[in-house]
């Protein structure tokens, strides 16, 4: 595995020309690279620089009325070309956790067929596709029915899209959240994990009280167990891209220097 920067979840998006060699001094292995750039010119700063190619995000609306899918589906597969052209071999996005409109198995149905449209454009360019299940209560709290949440749910619907290129966005704050264990963990091969992401919880709230958008940088509170969570994927020989999210509001204060270096610091104290 290799630390990986995502440029945007920590405030530090930009050009490629002033993203790439600030993630080079902070000590990132990876970054997340920008599709819509020149690609000979991304390529060959990737290439100057040593870095790795990390990943991209899905630009299709998979979650609403049909009409906005259908035009994301449409424009895909120019976007995965690009990609595909920068030598990015990894794709991901998140699920909805819950819905006022659909039952379980109705958005299940939905997700299934959808994201199997998805999944066949993005293998025809050489993409895998990793999802996301959202984990805390809080998420579902005020919606009508539940939808995914669990890393068993989201395997189930992995299994129904039933396409090679599909596995998980595998985030230690959801995995906390929705109560995962390190034995689901095991369960897991390296073939399974897409891309991981990593960050801490505050302390003194509640797992079920705990708000997606306050995490804090992975390490700082000790809430998640990151130790155990990534000497698991260390046991299962996860190679991938690991990339902090915090949502951390004191990265704010920082200088994109400084900002950078914290983020690659507290990724640099767990990985194994």
């Amino acid at each position: 595995m290799f630390g990986n920067l995502c440029p945007g979840a920590v405030g530090l998006g930009g050009p490629m020309a002033e993203v790439l060699p600030l993630a080079q001094r902070a000590g990132f292995v990876g970054v997340d690279p920008q599709v819509n750039e020149p690609v000979e010119e991304t390529l060959a700063l990737y290439q100057s620089l040593g870095l790795c190619m990390g990943s991209v995000g899905l630009p299709v609306e998979f979650r609403e009325a049909y009409p906005a899918f259908s035009d994301g589906l449409e424009k895909l597969p120019a976007f995965a070309e690009r990609a595909q052209a920068l030598g990015c071999t990894r794709c991901a996005t998140w699920l909805r956790p819950a819905s006022d409109a659909l039952t379980y198995r109705e958005n299940f149905r939905r997700h299934a067929h959808r994201l199997r449209s998805v999944a066949e454009v993005l293998g025809d360019h050489g993409l895998r596709f990793g999802l996301e299940f959202v984990g805390p209560a809080t998420s579902r709290r005020d919606k009508r029915c539940e939808f995914v949440h669990t890393l068993p749910q989201l395997l189930e619907l992995r299994d129904a899209i039933g396409q090679p290129n599909v596995g998980i966005l595998l985030d230690s704050w959801h995995w906390y959240t929705s109560g995962g264990t390190l034995d689901e963990l095991r369960q897991l091969r390296n073939e399974d994990i897409v891309l991981v992401h990593v960050n801490d919880a505050p302390q003194g709230v509640a797992v079920d009280e705990q708000l997606d958008n306050t995490r804090d940088l992975p390490g700082a509170t000790g809430v998640i167990d990151l130790a155990g969570f990534m000497g698991v994927l260390a046991e299962i020989g996860y190679d991938g891209p690991v990339t902090v999210e915090p949502f951390c509001k004191r990265l704010n204060d920082l200088s994109r220097e400084d900002r950078a270096q914290a983020v690659a610091d507290s990724l640099r104290s767990i990985l194994p």
